[in-house]
């Protein structure tokens, strides 16, 4: 069935799972485990999307990144050894932004040579922990900064100077929301992802406030929006906030 999904979405080009075995074949043919990760595995796919591809190969001195077109994909190919790959799961747990895991929790087997059942659940422990709770210091840090872009917002009269604010309240509110619920963070289209996996009614409430501004100007909703995102912990902060004061 999965595969019959990824065929239809891409009829021009050679079924994702096919292109996989081929590009492992020509450039991995002795990795000891490979996944197919990414939109097309989701279910997402546009007719920009790419393969992304997690590979693990312990004749890999470092991890790698790299880009490239074969079989008809651009594709993205994620190489570590058995051992590198741990950095990365650490490093996204500490910026609670789980790419890594998340490739490996979802991706597809193309190939196993009895690692990649410890692999997912190593994934999949990662991904249920949550990220690290804020410490009341970081939290009031966060509001600090969220409502100076608020009282910026609400102050400018400058078309495009509102637009970049905008932008910049988006990622600031959509990081306090989630992760003083503890809850994973994204950037980008996974900014909304993160978002509707921790709520998907806040989710379209928080699009709907910047929609309504980006079309019309009106910038009510989304600093009402911000607004109720911070009182619950104390509201907008600025009278008595310090940073690195001895």
């Amino acid at each position: 069935m999965l595969g019959r999904k990824l065929l239809m979405g891409h009829l021009n080009k050679l079924n994702p799972i096919e292109a996989g075995h081929k590009f492992l074949d020509k450039h991995f043919p002795s990795c000891q485990g490979a996944l197919l990760a990414g939109s097309v595995v989701r279910g997402e796919a546009t007719e920009t999307s790419d393969l992304d591809m997690v590979i693990f190969d312990k004749c890999i001195r470092s991890s790698y990144r790299e880009s490239l077109i074969d079989f008809g994909w651009a594709i993205e190919v994620f190489v570590h050894n058995l051992d590198s790959y741990k950095l990365f799961f650490e490093n996204d747990y500490k910026r609670a932004r789980p790419s890594m895991p998340r490739m490996v929790l979802e991706g597809i087997i193309l190939k196993d040579d009895g690692i990649i059942d410890s692999l997912k659940k190593e994934a999949k422990d990662l991904l249920e922990k949550g990220p690290e709770e804020w410490s009341a210091e970081i939290i009031n840090t966060k509001r600090y900064f969220l409502t100076d872009a608020l009282d910026d917002f609400k102050g400018s009269s400058n078309r495009a100077e509102e637009i970049f604010i905008a932008n910049t309240l988006a990622d600031l509110a959509s990081e306090f929301v989630l992760r003083t619920n503890r809850k994973w963070i994204g950037t980008s289209k996974w900014l909304v992802r993160s978002l509707k996996q921790y709520d998907e009614e806040f989710a379209n409430l928080f699009v709907e406030a910047f929609d309504v501004f980006y079309k019309t100007g009106d910038k009510g909703s989304v600093i009402q929006l911000v607004e109720n995102i911070l009182q619950p912990f104390g509201g907008p902060l600025f009278d008595g906030f310090s940073m690195g004061k001895r």
